[in-house]
């Protein structure tokens, strides 16, 4: 009897053994697996900013909807049309282009492969197998200039760009209405560095700023922009990071840092593509109320009272779409 009795108990943990090995597999058999390819922006991993962001979300999506991803640098294929179409070519379920300055590329390889599911980042294209998704840069910078303009004991603050196009001209235009709506009597001096991926070149435009009594500084400069807040702590000025929380590339002087959660977005969108099979077509934009754009935690300095009360109340008419 006892024998019957351990028999049956190893035949049922047998049956359970083994329908949790089939449960387990049907939901994440390699052939099932969705495919994502992504071509990085310009500099690529270790850009410390947007690709970073972008392959946090990417690893994300891996380890808790079992992706698998792949993902081309420029450095390595030269152009921006090589790497997509490698990865359209592997038969990626989506291919991503990262930053506006893929656009052309990934719209030639989108029109070889009308069949393809592509997805453009940080700007629109008209092709109907690409999916833009864009963010409301303005509304983040205007909080990051609220700050700015709520710790400047000198009444002049700093803006460097990476360079002088539309997209990093909403960055500029977002942060001196922040600065202006605290005081418009306070000073933004504006570089565009034309370069997204030179630390020294950013650490030069900084110190020229400070010189000319800047002593908050704000970069969307990518790399170029990791010098600008280097140098704002040798000089013991304070600095605002972009795209991903920065403080700790500069631990005593970033204040807080104006959040692009380009990681939020890929997660989210891979996310409906793994439950539905499908993507939003046409442009997604995704602002303050999204979760698109936000702010890190404020460091460094803490705001008084009245300074938080202030940048809250700006926050809430960001959201509603009203701090014009």
């Amino acid at each position: 009897m006892k024998k019957k009795s351990f028999m049956w108990m190893m035949s049922i943990m047998l049956v359970l053994f083994i329908s949790g090995c089939s449960s387990s597999s049907a939901t994440f058999k390699p052939k099932d697996r969705i495919k994502v390819g992504i071509m990085l922006s310009d500099v690529g991993l270790g850009d410390q900013s947007f690709s970073d962001s972008a392959f946090k979300g990417l690893m994300k999506a891996r380890d808790e909807l079992g992706i698998i991803f792949d993902y081309r640098e420029l450095k390595d294929t030269k152009t921006y049309e090589q790497g997509l179409r490698e990865l359209a070519e592997a038969g990626n379920d989506l291919v991503i282009g990262l930053g506006f300055m893929v656009q052309e590329d990934l719209e030639k390889v989108a029109k070889q492969y009308p069949k393809q599911t592509f997805i453009l980042i940080d700007s629109v294209s008209d092709l109907e197998n690409v999916t833009s998704i864009t963010f409301k840069e303005d509304e983040g910078s205007f909080l990051a200039g609220i700050v700015a303009g709520l710790i400047t004991k000198t009444n002049k603050v700093g803006f460097i760009g990476g360079a002088d196009v539309p997209l990093i001209r909403k960055f500029e235009s977002g942060f001196v209405k922040g600065v202006k709506a605290v005081n418009p009597q306070i000073a933004v001096q504006e570089v565009y560095a034309g370069n997204f991926s030179d630390d020294k070149l950013g650490a030069s435009i900084a110190k020229k700023m400070i010189a000319n009594g800047v002593d908050v500084l704000y970069a969307a400069a990518g790399l170029t922009g990791v010098g600008v807040l280097r140098e704002a702590e040798l000089n013991g000025k304070y600095a605002i990071g972009v795209d991903s929380d920065q403080y700790f590339h500069a631990e005593k002087a970033v204040v807080t840092s104006m959040l692009k959660n380009v990681d939020v977005a890929l997660y989210t969108i891979i996310k409906e593509y793994v439950e539905k099979g499908s993507i939003p077509k046409g442009t997604v934009q995704l602002g303050l109320k999204e979760n698109g754009v936000d702010l890190a935690p404020i460091r460094v300095i803490s705001l008084n009272e009245q300074q938080q009360k202030t940048l809250e109340t700006w926050k809430q008419k960001a959201l509603e779409g009203t701090f014009e």
